[in-house]
């Protein structure tokens, strides 16, 4: 198969809705390409890309493909008895995954830059985006989540610069041609998949080598052992961290009344060093500015500009972001299901004043709660007061031993205060009779619990 812009097919796509499905079709329908697909339920994205010219069909329980698909994309969680991927094998059409259809999409640029690791994925690949559109390179962008200045998850840009969140899960990273990669982390995650962390530290090796000679590798100098990972790869190794032993590093860190950090940005190989001031909370925002820097300063932009859009780089939705205000309780919503992004959003709230910090955080995965379960104890407790919602079933069932119950009863023992509902509403209920005036409360999960921080703030 071979994506070829001067060709336009006929595209349909199995669960069009989600984030990267939606931004994919949106890019190929301006290049000429003809788009339909299905999904669950109707949502913000399918309404959009249908706005765009795509045909979807809602429910997935007949198939939609019609005899003139060229090419039927789909993604992890769709099954071969999905009834569109049967259509589509009856009628002898080509079907492959969302990663094998970005990989030869991006053979159509000039410059692909794929951004990996466990966590900030989005958040970067958003930063980078912004200040690529700034310097007006015209970039091409596949995001996971809404930038904001674009108010989108796709932009159909030039053919130099292709900017998209390379992921591991399922080793979709492994079929993508980047030509500048950015590691930002490598631990345990997706063990539904991956055996353990050296199973997944052999997978971002073999990330790095699906480069070219001349390719560029940015990468988290604290990240253990890197020359494994580096492996074999001949091409520019440009490290970026917290500490003076990287290419860039920060200095003079500090955090506003808002939880914004200021900094020194230090680039060893010039000497340069000048201010950075973020529209993003948390130490860890730090970090990833600086891989976003390192990628722009390797491009040929100038240290001025690029200060200027990190300035107005604000997050993507669903990432530390301002859902509004009840009875004097500031709502914040946060995409955090690992133990280290939960770790790194607590400790961003802790910058901003507040009398009490709430969290109320919703399980995602039955494999994710079991693997991680005395980590997610730990990580919630740093909070004042914890809510706990059932387990956001997403690809799984509860069949592992393990669910919500189980995290409840070990924080309970281990002395954290912690409630437990099964029901949206009542959690709604509990916080909204239980939060005072001057405390923040943040929603947490990457399933819909959004909904509740969306819910008491129209109260």
């Amino acid at each position: 198969m071979k994506i070829n812009f001067d060709n336009p097919l006929h595209v349909y796509f199995i669960g069009i809705g989600g984030a990267n499905m939606s931004s994919l079709a949106s890019i190929i329908m301006d290049k000429g390409f003809k788009v339909s697909g299905s999904d669950a339920v109707k949502s913000a994205n399918t309404e959009r890309i249908v706005k765009e010219g795509a045909s979807v069909y809602y429910g997935q329980t007949e198939p939609h493909v019609t005899d003139d698909v060229d090419l039927v994309v789909y993604n992890a969680a769709i099954k071969e008895d999905n009834p569109d991927r049967v259509a589509a094998v009856s009628k002898n059409i080509l079907c492959v995954t969302r990663a094998v259809f970005l990989g030869e999409l991006m053979r159509n640029y000039g410059t692909p830059v794929g951004i990996s690791g466990t966590h900030g994925k989005t958040s970067t690949t958003n930063m980078i985006s912004e200040i690529l559109l700034a310097a007006d390179l015209d970039p091409t962008l596949s995001l996971g989540g809404v930038l904001p200045s674009i108010n989108s998850t796709a932009r159909d840009g030039g053919r130099d610069y292709f900017v998209f969140e390379a992921c591991e899960y399922t080793n979709s990273f492994l079929s993508f041609y980047p030509r500048i990669e950015v590691i930002l982390n490598i631990e345990e995650d997706h063990l539904d998949f991956f055996k353990d962390l050296a199973d997944i530290r052999n997978s971002f090796r073999l990330f790095v080598e699906r480069m070219p000679d001349d390719g560029t590798l940015v990468i988290n100098n604290e990240i253990d052992n890197i020359s494994e990972i580096v492996g074999s790869f001949k091409g520019r190794v440009i490290t970026y961290g917290l500490d003076s032993s990287a290419d860039y590093y920060a200095t003079d860190i500090t955090f506003s009344e808002t939880g914004h950090p200021s900094f020194t940005c230090h680039e060893k190989e010039t000497g340069k060093e000048f201010p950075v001031s973020l529209a993003l909370t948390g130490i860890h925002n730090v970090a990833n500015s600086l891989a976003a820097i390192a990628v722009a300063r390797h491009v040929g932009l100038e240290t001025d500009n690029i200060s200027s859009a990190l300035s107005r780089a604000s997050g993507a939705k669903r990432r530390f972001e301002y859902r509004g205000e009840v009875n004097g309780v500031r709502v914040i919503d946060d995409f955090a299901h690992h133990p280290t992004e939960i770790q790194a959003t607590i400790k961003a709230a802790r910058n901003l004043s507040h009398r009490e910090l709430w969290v109320a955080f919703q399980p995602h995965t039955y494999t994710r709660t079991k693997a991680f379960l005395n980590e997610f104890a730990k990580a919630l407790s740093m909070a004042d007061h914890v809510v706990l919602a059932d387990v956001y079933e997403a690809r799984e069932k509860d069949e592992y031993g393990c669910n919500t119950s189980n995290l409840y009863e070990l924080m309970k023992k281990n002395g954290t205060d912690v409630n437990y509902f099964h029901d949206f509403k009542e959690i709604e209920k509990f916080l909204l009779a239980n939060c005072t005036k001057g405390d923040l409360l943040i929603t947490m999960g990457a399933g819909n619990i959004v909904n509740i921080a969306d819910s008491i703030t129209a109260e």
